[in-house]
């Protein structure tokens, strides 16, 4: 059974703990199965590839590696700060996110 995370690609949230604590981006990916996401610009590491087409070259490239998901809290468009996800019923009866702290939504409405 997958996780449900409390964040969605392309929320912009702050890494509240660990080694990249306090660094700020935008969610590329989410992987529910590890309960992970990799965010823009944090957890850079090196990898070595091998000779290819894409690299002729071969050698080191950096890329993002995920984060545990309980390390990283959305920040809210509305009020600006980050914070803990609630959801709310809407009369149409659709589930969105909104901020603990103002009551903001996290969710675009479309």
């Amino acid at each position: 059974m997958q996780a449900k995370l409390h964040v969605k690609k392309g929320d912009m949230v702050l890494v509240a703990s660990g080694k990249y604590k306090g660094q700020v981006g935008k969610v590329k990916a989410v992987l529910p199965k590890k309960g992970a996401v990799i965010v823009e610009g944090v957890n850079i590491v090196k990898k070595a590839v091998r000779v290819s087409p894409q690299h002729p070259q071969g050698g080191f490239v950096e890329q993002e590696a995920p984060l545990h998901a309980s390390k990283v809290r959305p920040i809210c468009p509305a009020c600006g700060k980050p914070t803990r996800v609630r959801k709310k019923l809407l009369e149409n009866g659709r589930k969105i996110r909104v901020c603990a702290k103002c009551g903001g939504a996290l969710d675009v409405e479309g």
